[in-house]
Order: structure tokens, then sequence, then C-alpha cells
């Protein structure tokens, strides 16, 4: 019997993470803490990472992220799981310095094989990226973990919050959005080996790119997209921001795969989740099909960067994405005034 990581884990990737209103409820009990002016970015709207100024030039970038299997095979657990934690550094334009390893491991039910090919995966994306990781902390759990702290540095006049967007700006997405869609037919052997190889092909790809969009004063706010959907990132930029958002249904990239399994009725527990979340911030257009809600709410695993900036730099930010690869980058819609709030037509 071949042995499939994600029978050990209720929920797997990104698809793990804490429904937003919950998230928010749990956080709201939190005393309010005296914030030292060094710390550029904290918790206040939600941000990718922590950002604390070191000197004039130097900020650094501090992230942590870890989930359950989203795929069998340990190898490419670990990438993926690699690839998701180090994004948040790119997210707020940063360049990865070094790494730390979070590893549960059941260690009762893998064999340690089986755990060395899911460190080893993590190992090869951190190579990628050419940093190291220079230590970390393990624990036997229940389930399998794995993911890292990410440790970067940015400038501290570049860095790139999930506030900033402003009204005309022009939204733009890195990658194509549906591996949540894609990993709920993995676990019913619904996915062929195309859709597979789409899936960890994006799920492994580092957004670099946002390295470089840190350099480009068009670029007014950048998220990722991961566990809350496509909607509930921007909403996140729209609140912190202070302004709405128009996403164009039509013109979202979408993994052709995804989208036959969704229309079939194949999505995560997440989409619901998150849709529930969302409340009346999120409106749908009139027409919006249930499959279209679908793909607005899947959890991406490692997802692409979400982009606000000047109509006008819109052409440059999707050069600087295809040179690095993202060909799939796309603008899909725009910022306007009004109260925090996505609307998809």
């Amino acid at each position: 019997m071949t042995l499939k990581l994600t029978q050990f884990s209720h929920g797997g990737g990104c698809g793990c993470k804490i429904a937003p209103a919950v998230l928010s409820r749990l956080l709201a009990a939190s005393p309010l803490q005296s914030v030292p002016a060094d710390l550029l970015v904290g918790v206040e709207t939600a941000d990718d990472a922590a950002v604390y100024r070191l000197n004039d030039s130097q900020a650094v970038v501090a992230t942590t992220d870890f989930f359950m299997p989203i795929v069998d095979d340990p190898f490419d657990f670990g990438r993926i799981a690699a690839t998701n934690a180090l994004s948040d550094v790119y997210a707020m334009g940063g360049r990865p310095l070094f790494a730390l390893a979070v590893v549960g491991m059941p260690l009762d039910k893998l064999p340690e094989d089986v755990i060395r090919q899911i460190l080893a995966g993590g190992e090869s994306i951190c190579a990628e990226a050419g940093i190291p990781i220079a230590g970390g902390h393990s624990i036997d759990a229940p389930e399998p973990i794995y993911g890292l702290v990410g440790i970067g540095l940015v400038h501290p006049q570049r860095v790139k919050k999930n506030a900033g967007a402003k009204a005309g700006d022009a939204l733009i997405l890195g990658k194509p959005l549906g591996i949540g869609i894609l990993s709920a037919a993995l676990k019913k052997d619904a996915l062929s080996d195309e859709g597979y190889a789409e899936m960890i092909r994006w799920t492994t790809k580092l957004n670099v790119t946002g390295a470089l969009l840190a350099e480009l004063p068009g670029v007014h706010a950048v998220t990722d997209v991961t566990g809350f959907g496509l909607a509930g990132h921007l909403l996140e930029i729209c609140r912190g921001s202070g302004v709405a958002a128009q996403v164009e249904f039509a013109r979202l990239p979408l993994i052709e795969e995804a989208v036959r399994h969704v229309r079939a009725g194949t999505f995560t527990g997440a989409s619901g989740r998150n849709w529930a979340s969302y409340g009346s911030a999120v409106l749908p257009a009139p027409t919006f099909e249930e499959w279209q809600q679908k793909i607005v709410t899947d959890p991406q695993t490692s997802g692409g960067l979400l982009v606000a900036c000047a109509p006008e730099s819109a052409d440059e930010v999707l050069a600087a994405f295809r040179a690095d690869g993202f060909e799939r980058a796309a603008v899909i819609g725009a910022f306007a005034a009004g109260a925090p709030c996505v609307t998809v037509v």
C-alpha cells in the first residue's frame, strides 16, 4: 500500500488557515501594545510580514508560514511549503536572507525517509532562492506540519504593504487561480497527471518579482493570494487602503482543469468558510454562478502576488512578471473611491 501524506491531515495547504471572520474575533481581544517607531509593519492591516527598520537603508522582514500536506509526494510537499513561506518576504518587496524550519511530524506513522524527503524539498527551494536553512524547531505531532520562518531585507522606503492602493489604480494578479480546487480533486483521485503538474508548477514558483516591484514608484500596494482566496486578500487591501475594488471575472487567469472540476462540483470546505467571512463586503454580479463564487473564494496555496499600481505603470509591472516567467500575469480590475468592498462583475 502506497503511503499518502494527505491521509494524515484534516486539511491541506493554505486551506488549513483559520477563516478570516474567526481570526478577527480571536485577535479582537488582544490588548493594544505600544508600537516602537522602527516597527514599520505590524498587525495593523493583517499584512504579509512584520518589517522592522534597522537603519536608514535596511529593514528586516520577518514572517512564518506552515501547514499540513496538500499533496502526497513528500518532496513536493516540502517544496510547496517553502515556496509559500518565502512568498511573504517577496510580497513586502524584500529579498530573503535565510530561513528556519518549522517541523511537526507523527514519528510513529511516517518513516524517517519520508520526513527526510519533506525537509529536502524545502531545502531545494531555499537553494533556488539563494538562502540557507540556518536552523529551526521540530516536534512529534499527530499530523505532518512543515514550513519556514523567513527572514529578509528591504529598504525602509521601498516596503510594499497591503495598504496604499489609490483610487484609479490598476489591479494585477501574478499567478492563475484554482490551486485549492486542484487539491480537492487530488484527494478524490480525480486529478490528471497534467493537472498535478500544473499545480506543482505554480505552487513551487517563487514570487521573486516582488523584490523588483519594490523598486517601481508606480507600485502602491502588494500582497499575495493564499488561504483567504482572491476576494479575501483583495478585501484586506481595500480595508487597509480605504478604497473599493472591482474585479472583472472574465479577465481572471484560471487553471483550465480547475475550472472543469469546480463546474463539476469539486471545491474545498475553506471556500465556503471564506465566503461566509466576507459578509456584504464582497458583492457578486447578479449573473454570478456558484462555480464562479468558488473561484474567487478558492484558497490558494503559494498563490500569486496581487498588485495595486498606477495605471500608467501596469505595462511595466506586467513586463516584470513575464521576465520572471509569470506569463499568466494579468490586469484583472481596478480600484475606485468608496467604502472598502470588492465587486465582481
